[in-house]
């Protein structure tokens, strides 16, 4: 097995969830955009996950389902941002097959229990039903699903309210939870609408990813490679980098510059 980063080892064919509990550092992105191309790219080009963002884009249980299958097509982990802690949600993408979820506005210990135990069989109340993509469509006989899945599936709570704050280490203490995404932004939010520099933000990060070291992983979205190497410093190993929108808009305006540029000095020649 080799190393990984941070000093573990990991099976050359780790799962993603694998992967994130040993301390690899991953990157992935954002999914806004309601297609498997993005995907398919970030695959093609080495992101190790995406984040297929239902909360707050507008995907379908059929995109999301497309989408999943993509990323198996082209080795990438995917991971689902739900649109609630509902047992529903949970159960739908896990289902398609999908490597995790990213659970919003986890800000109790009730809460991680209950995501918990909709995303696990054992301990969990996840539902039963192997004849879907998790199951191989049936393939899989119940005590080898069941064990696969509890294995396979990544869970990861979103950290983006002040009462999670203060509640961190409750929090963390939910057997079966993998690790957290600090939400930075909403935190910024919620403390008045001040930058991700701001003082409190960054004390509340500091202090979900002290509570985390010991057992769990952290997840970032960084906002410039600066700003990655700090949050690394501090424990982070997982790194949103922006989303297919982002990039779609930063190569665009990029180009449009450049050409803008190019045909201007063209025709002042």
């Amino acid at each position: 097995m080799p190393p990984d980063p941070m000093g573990a080892s990991v099976p050359a064919t780790a799962t993603f969830r694998q992967r994130f509990l040993s301390g690899e550092r991953l990157y992935g992105s954002f999914l806004k955009v309601p297609a498997t191309q993005p995907a398919e790219i970030l695959g093609a080009i080495g992101f190790d996950f995406v984040v297929v963002d239902e909360e707050h884009s507008p995907f379908s249980r059929e995109t999301t389902d497309r989408i999943i299958l993509a990323c198996r097509a082209w080795g990438i982990a995917s991971v689902v941002r739900v649109q609630s802690a509902d047992p529903a949600a949970l159960l739908s993408v896990l289902d398609c097959g999908a490597d995790g979820v990213l659970v919003p506005h986890v800000s109790s210990a009730a809460t991680a229990r209950a995501v918990v135990a909709a995303c696990r069989y054992r301990p969990g109340r996840r539902g039963f039903a192997p004849t879907t993509r998790a199951g191989g469509f049936g393939a899989a006989a119940m005590d080898v699903h069941i064990a696969a899945e509890d294995a396979r599936v990544t869970v990861i709570a979103m950290i983006e309210d002040p009462e999670a704050i203060d509640r961190i280490d409750e929090i963390l203490a939910v057997e079966g939870l993998d690790g957290v995404f600090i939400g930075r932004g909403d935190l910024a939010a919620a403390y008045g609408g001040m930058g991700l520099g701001a003082a409190e933000v960054r004390v509340a990060t500091a202090k979900v990813i002290a509570a985390a070291r010991p057992r769990h992983r952290v997840a970032v979205l960084p906002g410039s490679p600066e700003d990655a190497a700090e949050l690394a410093g501090q424990g982070a190993s997982a790194f949103i980098l922006s989303s297919d929108q982002g990039f779609l808009r930063s190569a665009a305006l990029a180009a449009l510059d450049r050409f803008r540029g190019g045909l201007g000095a063209a025709k002042a020649r």
